[in-house]
């Protein structure tokens, strides 16, 4: 059986450009949350678009309601949690001492 080193193996992060080498991608933070932020605005935006369709009786398909009132739910309840760890850690790290 033959082994194959570790560096033949692309990284999971990097992308070949057309010289054959690879440049990491950098991801910036503020730019990962703001679209998570986004994502999370949109469900909310689609479950009050579903309700007003559910109420004018444009939409006979109350699973479709549902559907998108859990997802915006979890969406924002995931996102409390977070913004309440991080909130967390901040106090944590004010309280160190140097």
């Amino acid at each position: 059986m033959q082994i194959k080193t570790i560096n033949t193996y692309r990284p999971a992060l990097c992308h070949e450009n057309k010289e054959g080498d690879f440049k990491k991608q950098t991801i910036k933070f503020d730019n990962l949350l703001k679209d998570a932020l986004d994502k999370v605005n949109q469900l909310q935006l689609d479950k009050e678009e579903y309700k007003k369709l559910l109420i004018t009786g444009e939409l006979d398909n109350l699973h479709d309601v549902t559907i998108a009132a859990e997802k915006a739910n979890v969406a924002l309840q995931l996102t409390l949690g977070i913004r309440n760890k991080v909130v967390e850690a901040y106090k944590e790290i004010m309280r160190m001492q140097i």
